[in-house]
């Protein structure tokens, strides 16, 4: 058995889009609407065939986010070395996204690195 995709809820869909195409190296579908509840859609797969539904629809509200709470806390991605964990955590700081921790080796051996997305998402940039 496999996770075949997860799903998130974007207040900018084009904006998000563009983040994990542009520093993930997502490739986007076409976009799905429903045109009678206004739900909208992209599915973006990464190298390995990993797969992220980002959606809006208009009667979602954002939420207040906290780094700890229930639920889904983070999407982690494996880009392949320390060297590109320390050069995409760098790029992120430098286009102004927040770096919350990293990077670093952590207590159970990962190198790694946490980001805030354009949508105040934790992501966590692994080896």
């Amino acid at each position: 058995m496999k996770i075949e995709h997860t799903a998130l809820y974007v207040s900018d869909l084009e904006r998000a889009r563009k983040f994990f195409e542009g520093y993930f190296g997502a490739v986007s579908n076409d976009i799905y609407i429903n045109k009678r509840t206004g739900f909208k859609s992209y599915f973006l797969t990464f190298d390995e065939g990993a797969r992220l539904e980002i959606m809006q629809r208009p009667d979602v509200t954002a939420k207040r986010k906290k780094s700890t709470h229930t639920g889904y806390s983070h999407i982690a991605f494996s880009v392949g070395s320390r060297e590109m964990v320390d050069a995409l955590t760098e790029l992120l700081l430098t286009d102004g996204y927040s770096v919350v921790s990293g990077p670093r080796t952590t207590g159970d051996g990962y190198y790694e690195s946490c980001i805030v997305d354009c949508e105040g998402n934790l992501i966590e940039i692994t080896e």
